[in-house]
């Protein structure tokens, strides 16, 4: 494969987790990976971690910021003249009651985890109707999106809404070649999701909640993401795949029993 046929992808929330995983995943396929996420020390980290041939490419900014998105994009697009792939991973979480929860805390949430993609999505979009080859995108979702977490309505808000700027997107898009879908990962122990994953209450809560009973890791989301941005889903938009061990057969978890 020559090195302009090489397929590119733009992930956001790159520097560690679930967004690290998918760009690892992507680049031994032997795609071209670039990673944005607002510590560039972060991402240079994660960068060398991947994989000796991978060409990677970095960029620091907030997803919450169009004008560093609209950067970033463009600076994916200027290095490797195409874009094949978007992977929408950077999220936050937050706690607190629907009572008293500070606004400012619930405003971070929903910048980050919706509008963040929201604006992640448009400029990628734009770049690939631009382009003109049609291209993929992944959304990254949660089981929170479909389960009550009690004490994280703002997590579990954004990620509902993701869900459905998912297939608004699918439906716009897809005449373009382009498709649009996203993952529903159930717990994974990434930095983002540790105090969940290493507090004993909470995790055998979540443990029995999963036909499977084992909590998921980066390499079981980032597989799916690989699949669901191929040609072997070519067929497949506007779909949210739930990949949580079974999870949403059952009910939301008991985050509180972290207060215990």
């Amino acid at each position: 494969m020559t090195e302009a046929a090489r397929k590119v992808g733009f992930i956001t929330g790159g520097g560690s987790g679930i967004g690290l995983g998918i760009a690892a995943a992507l680049a031994a396929t032997g795609a071209r990976v670039a990673l944005m996420g607002r510590d560039a020390e972060k991402l240079g980290r994660a960068a060398v971690t991947l994989p000796a041939s991978a060409a990677t490419l970095t960029i620091a900014g907030d997803v919450g910021v169009e004008a560093d998105v609209e950067r970033a994009v463009a600076a994916v697009v200027e290095r490797f003249g195409r874009l094949d792939y978007g992977v929408n991973a950077a999220g936050t979480g937050s706690m607190g009651g629907v009572a008293e929860q500070p606004f400012e805390s619930w405003a971070f949430v929903l910048r980050t985890n919706l509008d963040g993609t929201m604006l992640a999505l448009k400029h990628e979009a734009a770049a690939m109707l631009k382009l003109g080859n049609g291209g993929s995108i992944v959304n990254v979702s949660s089981i929170a999106g479909v389960l009550t977490h009690r004490l994280m309505s703002a997590y579990c808000v954004s990620k509902a809404g993701v869900e459905m700027l998912t297939r608004c997107a699918a439906d716009e898009l897809g005449e373009h070649g382009i498709r649009v879908n996203a993952l529903r990962p159930g717990l994974v122990p990434t930095d983002l999701a540790a105090p969940l994953a290493a507090h004993p209450l909470v995790r055998a809560d979540y443990a029995a909640l999963m036909p499977l009973r084992r909590l998921g890791t980066v390499e079981d989301i980032a597989a799916a993401a690989v699949f669901l941005l191929g040609d072997s889903a070519s067929w497949i938009t506007g779909q949210v795949f739930a990949v949580d061990g079974g999870h949403t057969l059952r009910g939301g978890p008991d985050v509180s029993l972290l207060l215990k």
